[in-house]
């Protein structure tokens, strides 16, 4: 099997400008300015501190423009991920995370040698939609007690749990919070309106912490948290820590890493799939999961998160002329010299102002919209949607994706069921008929054959189906002849179904011809052996042959009695 690895960071490099890097250079500074406010808030969102935010930005999005499959794409944590992180961190720890994000790596790296890049868009739309609205809705959750300043001690982790608390917490509004979270909000509301440039996140965390220093320093006023308050920063680069496995941990974890890595896919092809658009270029889908896969092996062992392409940085980076992952590694490097030089000053940003910039992030990803046009479509399309938001807000994402893709795999199997026809016939057959061929020829079937037409897919969905049309009929030929000019597979169920037919028939002295049988299903009959069971003799290329055999054999069949 040929590995499909090829990183754009290669192919650009082959006839890279001293243009090219100026326009690089410009929009990974800005790039890793914009990725500045939001390392740091999804790191705490997550549970975790500021820098191990800023260090899965820097380590994960170096790798990702490094190794990956996009020219554009830039890296790092997510609001899609704050979730998953934070329940993962509840229930197992930080060991626990960093071990789910390390096998999350493995798998993605296993999707991309295998060639999966592919598959992976064919997950149903309103599947994504519906837990991205769910996750939308809890992160807004999870920054109602920051935003207001509520005095609470331990914030349970589901949802629900938390508005209760919440409401019984009321009388604990903190105004000066409220405030600082307002103001937060308003100022990345109306910055696109003045600048596009500049981004409204960072503008608003500025202000915000000047104003709130000021109110600390020079008016004495107290009772403004901020994250110094929470947490002890750091600006050294931790040293590389070891994962201690063992196969129960595994087991434990597997789910939780699983959800992760399609996360993870999910969500990285699509922002390079929308990046394609704006830039005219098609990304490779198996080179980018192999990327991915090699980030999220690589920042555990830092204390990162989980890291994945960027939809709203990745635009970033094109808007502002980056064109080739130079961008992406110069937006790490940006990440790393703020990190290393400007770190102690984060310790004064209020947690209120960050608790905006995430209520943003939080209604951006909604999608509300989207939804909204999503409830016009069909009602399984509408269920999908539902199920997979209800499941994500009251229960958690690993459970919203998994049961929402058995759904979608399910109502898919109707659908497909439904749309596979099988026909009886009769007396004459007209060879032209589902065809392009304007000459028709009509062929004349002998009494005692009938026809059955498969069009699709002879699979498990529809084998019972087929069944059920040949009970319906309740007479009994001569021959039985199998028309599979329409069906391009069949599975091991299809196979089986077959043969129990075939020996039924063979039983009740009916022979079965088949007709029409496409190259890949006739391999999959030769090495199943029941072409053996049939006789290659009656396994023909074109009706007419079929037709023809069987009639002489209802005459050798009159002539016997």
């Amino acid at each position: 099997m040929k590995i499909d690895f090829q990183p754009k960071l290669l192919e650009g490099l082959r006839h890279y400008s001293r243009e090219k890097f100026m326009a690089d250079l410009m929009a990974g500074i800005i790039v890793g300015i914009v990725a500045l406010p939001l390392a740091i808030a999804f790191g705490i969102a997550s549970g975790v501190t500021p820098e191990k935010g800023l260090i899965t930005a820097i380590v994960g999005g170096f790798i990702v423009s490094a190794l990956g499959g996009s020219s554009v794409q830039i890296g790092g944590p997510t609001g899609a991920f704050i979730v998953i992180v934070f329940g993962i961190i509840q229930g197992y720890g930080l060991e626990g995370l960093a071990i789910a994000t390390a096998m999350a790596g493995v798998m993605l790296v296993m999707m991309g040698l295998f060639r999966l890049g592919g598959i992976i868009k064919f997950i149903p739309y309103p599947i994504v939609v519906g837990f991205t609205s769910g996750i939308a809705l809890t992160i807004f959750t999870t920054q109602v007690k920051d935003l207001l300043g509520l005095t609470v001690d331990k914030l349970p982790a589901d949802c629900l749990s938390q508005w209760a608390v919440y409401f019984r917490h009321l009388d604990t509004i903190n105004p000066l919070s409220l405030f600082i979270g307002v103001a937060s909000i308003l100022i990345i509301a109306v910055m696109p309106k003045i600048s596009r440039k500049i981004p409204g996140s960072l503008v608003a965390i500025i202000i915000m912490t000047v104003v709130a220093y000021l109110m600390k320093e020079v008016w004495g006023i107290t009772g403004i948290e901020t994250i110094g308050d929470r947490f002890d920063i750091s600006n050294e680069i931790p040293d590389p820590q070891p994962l201690h496995l063992d196969m129960a941990t595994i087991n434990q974890l597997l789910s939780p890493a699983f959800t992760i890595a399609i996360l993870c896919a999910i969500e990285s092809l699509l922002s390079a799939t929308v990046a394609d658009g704006a830039v005219s270029e098609h990304h490779n889908s198996n080179t980018e999961l192999i990327g991915q896969g090699v980030a999220n092996i690589v920042v555990p062992f830092f204390g990162g998160i989980p890291v994945t392409g960027a939809i709203a940085r990745t635009m970033t980076n094109i808007n502002n002329g980056g064109r080739t992952p130079v961008a992406g590694i110069i937006h790490a490097v940006v990440l790393l010299a703020i990190f290393l030089l400007l770190m102690p000053l984060i310790k004064l940003v209020p947690m209120a102002c960050l608790a905006g910039v995430l209520v943003i992030v939080a209604y951006n990803m909604s999608g509300w919209r989207t939804v909204r046009s999503l409830l016009k479509n069909p009602k399984s399309d509408v269920a999908i949607l539902a199920t997979t938001f209800i499941l994500t807000v009251v229960f958690n994402l690993t459970i919203a994706i998994e049961i929402g893709l058995l759904l979608a795999v399910l109502l898919f199997l109707r659908r497909v069921s439904e749309n596979v026809q099988i026909s009886v016939l009769k007396d004459e057959l007209d060879v032209a008929q589902g065809t392009e061929m304007t000459q028709h020829e009509t062929l004349n079937i002998a009494k005692g054959v009938e026809v059955y037409e498969i069009n699709g897919p002879f699979f498990f969905g529809v084998a019972t189906k087929f069944d059920e049309v040949m009970r319906e009929m309740g007479d009994k030929p001569v021959v039985r002849i199998i028309r599979m000019r329409k069906v391009p597979f069949i599975d091991s169920t299809g196979l089986h179904n077959l043969q129990i037919l075939v020996e039924s028939s063979h039983r009740e002295g009916i022979r079965v011809i088949l007709s029409g049988v496409n190259p890949s299903v006739q391999e999959t009959l030769y090495k199943s052996g029941l072409n053996k069971i049939i006789g290659n003799e009656n396994i023909c290329d074109h009706i007419s042959k079929a037709v023809e055999k069987a009639n002489a054999l209802v005459e050798l069949n009159e002539k016997l009695k």
